[in-house]
């Protein structure tokens, strides 16, 4: 019996798994809708489709539907099986509550990546601390958001805690669009930029309490930020 042909596949033309193909659509899709909720490009309240999102972004559905999933297990969207998705709207006791989590989450956070970040993960640190400075001396409010964002990516990888990134990673996105919205009527950037440089310091020099009071003490700011949106609105 002859045995079937071997296809013989070229060094560099190697096909795509499709599920490696059909995550890498998935993530695609992901970060292109959470970056327009976040930065209301997709308004609060506003209704949309799978077929609209697809067409909008070139994607095809499954991997429009697979992400949707995703931002509505972040509570960023409200899928209504028949009736379409809602993008969940911003609500001030909804952001309260968000922070009671997030204080105990970032502490732990903070203590951990102290003592279990690497020399390098420590360097990063460091970086993220010096361009903060910067940023709080300039004003330099894009500057602070590209970093604020490298920070949280950085603390996540060092404290090496799945179950505390699982966490955390519920909370970025509703965070990050609450300070966009707020952000110009009411923060100040440059005290916020110096609190989150205490944090990469600490951990940086390895001081487990040191970083746990500085996460308290961004965390405070934080929440007076969101209480003053109310006044501000």
């Amino acid at each position: 019996m002859k045995k079937a042909p071997r296809h013989e596949t070229q060094p560099g033309n190697e096909a795509e798994p499709v599920d490696d193909m059909q995550s890498t659509l998935t993530e695609k899709a992901y970060r292109a809708l959470e970056e327009m909720i976040v930065t209301l490009k997709l308004a609060p309240g506003s209704v949309v489709s799978e077929a609209a999102l697809s067409q909008l972004l070139g994607i095809g559905r499954t991997p429009i539907r697979e992400a949707l999933h995703r931002l509505a297990h972040e509570h960023l969207v409200t899928i209504l099986p028949r009736r379409g998705i809602i993008v969940s709207e911003v609500n001030i006791m909804t952001q309260l509550r968000l922070l009671e989590v997030r204080r105990e989450v970032e502490r732990l956070m903070a203590r951990a990546a102290s003592k279990r970040a690497t020399p390098a993960e420590r360097d990063a640190f460091r970086r993220i601390e010096e361009g903060m400075q910067k940023a709080a001396s300039g004003n330099d409010d894009i500057a602070f958001m590209r970093l604020d964002q490298a920070f949280n990516q950085l603390l996540t990888q060092a404290a090496r805690n799945d179950f505390a990134a699982g966490a955390i990673s519920l909370m970025q996105s509703l965070s990050r669009r609450f300070w966009y919205i707020h952000y110009r009527k009411v923060a100040d950037m440059p005290l916020a930029a110096r609190l989150h440089g205490a944090v990469a310091l600490a951990i940086a020099e390895g001081d487990a309490e040191r970083a746990a009071a500085a996460s308290d003490a961004l965390m405070d700011y934080i929440e007076n930020f969101t209480r003053a949106t109310v006044t501000a609105d």
